[in-house]
């Protein structure tokens, strides 16, 4: 059992150690230095919760401009399935015309939160508006949309830690841990 955990009925074994997702946080912080540091505003990270937390605070942390940050709360999620249903329960408070924004989510599997979220920013006028995933599907994703920024791309397994969850618990776990089938 070493390197299990068991999480409410489920046991996950490490995936991805720690040290290999600070290594990409640094490799994504580092694109996005090289995209908006010469802005004239400070672009808006947009945090999805509550998944998405870890990642952001490391990836700001790594980040050489000046930023704002603001987060929303939406999610498709049931157990380990996607409803494909959308709930928003917060959103953004202020006019952000004219700003760049940087959606930042945790993953991004078949693409419909981070597509309405878009959708939703788009039609307050922003100046831009991007994703930066921490992880991508590319083989459940549904959409034409580019996601410009993803530090990570995997297969399809059900994964927990690092922010991400089951069930509402597994988010403080250091590493990432994917679903044990032995």
């Amino acid at each position: 059992m070493e390197n299990k955990i068991k999480l409410h009925d489920k046991y996950f074994k490490v995936m991805i150690p720690a040290s290999e997702i600070d290594a990409v946080v640094a490799d994504v912080a580092g694109k996005l230095n090289r995209d908006y540091a010469s802005c004239s505003r400070p672009p808006i990270f947009v945090s999805v919760l509550s998944g998405s937390f870890m990642f952001l605070a490391d990836l700001t942390r790594k980040v050489d401009f000046v930023n704002e940050i603001v987060f929303v709360k939406i999610s498709s999620y049931e157990g380990t399935q996607s409803t494909g249903k959308i709930n928003q329960q917060l959103g953004i408070d202020f006019d952000i015309t004219g700003r760049d924004i940087i959606i930042v989510e945790d993953i991004v599997e078949t693409g419909h939160s981070i597509n309405y979220m878009v959708d939703y920013l788009k039609q307050r006028n922003p100046r831009s508006v991007e994703v930066c995933t921490l992880f991508f599907k590319p083989e459940k994703y549904l959409y034409d949309m580019e996601i410009k920024y993803r530090a990570m791309e995997i297969g399809n397994d059900f994964i927990v830690g690092y922010g991400l969850d089951y069930d509402q618990v597994g988010r403080s776990l250091k590493d990432i841990y994917v679903l044990s089938n032995d």
